[in-house]
């Protein structure tokens, strides 16, 4: 299986891409291949609307997003690993998934996809609007989800791994 991790953590050791790491493990373990994207590392201008890319075309911005595009039209999973920032993806992965507009004609086919999330505090209440968010998007790509890790409690960077989160992650993309 192709499987493409896409990161949100603006921290390089942050508690999301820990458990992207994690999974990623696990997956490469059980043979897949994976390659990652760590969006708050890269250069991904926001989508600004304009339609030149006439939802499956070339984008007016020439930056890191070719990566994303290069790589998610294959892919068979997409892992979607991110704090949760005011109830919602991190910006920076945020601005990919805005960016899936240029390739809409292209991604609305059947395949997996994963969510590892981590926040601060401890409300499940808090994490619903990020979960709906999550469902409605794979519900709109057609794409089906194949497993979620949510952490709650862990704001301090490294915090996840004095939790049993990580070995969830791990096991995730195990038995893929």
């Amino acid at each position: 299986m192709n499987i493409l991790v896409l990161t949100g953590s603006p921290r390089r050791q942050g508690n999301s891409a820990i458990l992207a790491d994690h999974f990623i493990r696990g997956a490469s373990e059980a043979g897949h291949n994976v390659v990652r994207f760590d969006a708050a590392l890269k250069s991904v201008h926001p989508c600004i609307a304009c339609n030149n890319c006439g939802m499956d075309g070339p984008c007016v911005f020439e930056d890191d997003f070719d990566f994303v595009r290069e790589h998610i039209l294959p892919a068979d999973l997409v892992a979607f690993a991110t704090p949760m920032y005011y109830f919602g993806f991190s910006a920076q992965l945020k601005a990919v998934i805005d960016r899936f507009y240029a390739i809409n004609g292209s991604i609305h086919r059947p395949r997996k996809a994963v969510l590892l999330m981590t926040y601060a505090n401890n409300s499940k209440r808090d994490e619903s609007p990020m979960a709906t968010h999550y469902e409605v998007l794979l519900d709109y790509l057609g794409w089906t989800d194949a497993g979620r890790v949510i952490a709650p409690g862990v704001w301090p960077a490294g915090a996840v791994e004095r939790t049993n989160f990580p070995e969830q992650a791990y096991q995730l993309g195990k038995k893929l």
